[in-house]
């Protein structure tokens, strides 16, 4: 039985994002009919005694939705460094994602 979540398309592009306990994944995917969209993917580990399970929430944006949704991202970003948090020095987390890229390419799992 195919799936109609979306679930079972190829998928183009990845983007990996960590962000402490929480790990975030932009994917590109196509559709049957040679279309696209990107679906953003929330992953937080969950400790339940000795063992730990993910939990994940899903947003699937198409197409259609791209500018208004980098528009209003960007906006809401903005709002917070320059009304919200103006003296916040929000350029130290900048490197942390490259210097976290190296060390874990650097890394035997």
């Amino acid at each position: 039985m195919d799936d109609h979540r979306g679930y079972d398309r190829e998928e183009i592009f990845s983007k990996k994002v960590k962000a402490g306990k929480r790990t975030y994944f932009f994917d590109i995917k196509s559709t049957r009919a040679n279309d696209y969209y990107i679906t953003i993917t929330e992953s937080k580990r969950r400790t339940n005694g000795d063992s730990f399970s993910y939990e994940k929430h899903k947003i699937f944006l198409y197409k259609e939705d791209f500018f208004k949704f980098a528009n209003a991202l960007n906006e809401a970003v903005e709002h917070v460094k320059t009304d919200l948090m103006p003296d916040y020095d929000f350029e130290q987390f900048e490197n942390e994602d490259s210097e976290d890229e190296i060390n874990n390419e650097l890394r035997w799992e």
